[in-house]
């Protein structure tokens, strides 16, 4: 059956400002249309449509689809097109498994690029208060980013996985916090992160929860305030200690090694003046006992030589000499040797 366009064109004219039919109208057109094959037609199609909409989907890439047939785990279905029973027979749960989840713990940012469950404001403060090893008390901030490897363990073996992830995220980070100092809290977060890090996945492993932890990030760790002036007057005094020690160090450094230079430099001249000592007296022994051998055997000759010899020694270093003749009474007669001007003495 045609449309009466005449009818609609008269509506359309005497309806203000160009205002389009009423939609009763045209419901009553179309249902004056009558399509080859009748009503049943209708339904069949109606019914093939519903069927393939509830039998086929589509799981998008770096997504799996778990299928439950009435509530119970049959199958995991991999990225592209797939089918299932009709009906709510079977029902498809899609979990991402490339994308990145994030956990916030003792602070709160804005949403960005990561998805996550967030805490209160209440719990923040509550949250990331520690107790470190040394009984002081730390703020403590940091962020768990995770993703989901095993969908059925996610879904199935915990009843609120990021619930469970919370809670053991903070039982480790107090874990690692607690056996550490308060100076190490605050200038080894690194090594805190890769710690706490290593505690969760285990954690969530014993668990079967299905997350892999990517990251532990450490935020800027402090003292609460009410005691961060005091803190940081501890911090200053401890860096002038260990300022003096570093200048003790220096000093001692610079001076017991020169201390010990000069004594062993003492000791060794004192062994080599000994030495020297010992060698001369044991050479001049050695000398004498030999000139004692050839005094003994010519008495007169070696009693000459030493004679001629020690006034070969001594005579250079005198400078004025005198000679007398042991037969002369008397000083007069005396042989000039010391006078080059040729006066007497």
């Amino acid at each position: 059956m045609a449309w009466d366009w005449e009818k609609l064109n008269r509506q359309h004219q005497q309806q203000p400002g160009g205002v389009p039919p009423q939609m009763d109208d045209i419901v009553n057109q179309l249902k004056k249309i009558k399509p080859p094959g009748g009503s049943l037609l209708i339904i069949v199609v109606i019914v093939a449509l519903m069927i393939g909409y509830s039998v086929f989907f589509t799981i998008e890439s770096g997504s799996v689809g778990v299928v439950q047939r009435f509530g119970k785990f049959v199958r995991i279905a991999q990225p592209g097109p797939n089918f299932k029973l009709p009906f709510g027979i079977e029902n498809v749960t899609k979990v991402r498994q490339d994308r990145v989840y994030k956990e916030e713990f003792g602070f709160q940012s804005e949403r960005g690029q990561y998805e996550g469950r967030y805490a209160s404001a209440s719990d923040t403060a509550s949250i990331s208060l520690m107790l470190t090893g040394d009984l002081n008390v730390a703020v403590v901030p940091w962020i768990v980013q995770y993703k989901i490897k095993d969908p059925y363990n996610y879904l199935f073996k915990v009843k609120d996985a990021n619930g469970l992830l919370r809670d053991l995220s903070e039982s480790s980070m107090r874990l690692v916090v607690g056996d550490r100092s308060i100076n190490e809290v605050i200038t080894k977060r690194d090594e805190i992160a890769v710690e706490a890090h290593q505690v969760l996945q285990d954690e969530l492993d014993q668990a079967e929860t299905g997350i892999n932890v990517v990251t532990v990030e450490m935020k800027k760790t402090n003292v609460p305030t009410p005691v961060q002036a005091s803190f940081n007057e501890v911090n200053q005094a401890t860096q002038e200690k260990e300022k003096m020690i570093y200048q003790a160090r220096e000093d001692y450094n610079k001076a017991i090694p020169a201390a010990k230079g000069e004594a062993e430099r003492t000791i060794k001249a004192a062994e080599g003046y000994s030495l020297d000592r010992v060698n001369r007296a044991q050479g001049d022994a050695a000398r004498f006992k030999d000139q004692f051998s050839e005094y003994v055997k010519a008495k007169d000759v070696t009693k000459r030589r030493l004679y001629l010899e020690s006034l070969k020694e001594l005579l250079p270093k005198i400078n004025r000499k005198f000679i007398v003749d042991a037969d002369q009474k008397n000083v007069l007669p005396l042989l000039n040797l010391g006078n080059s001007g040729g006066e007497s003495k």
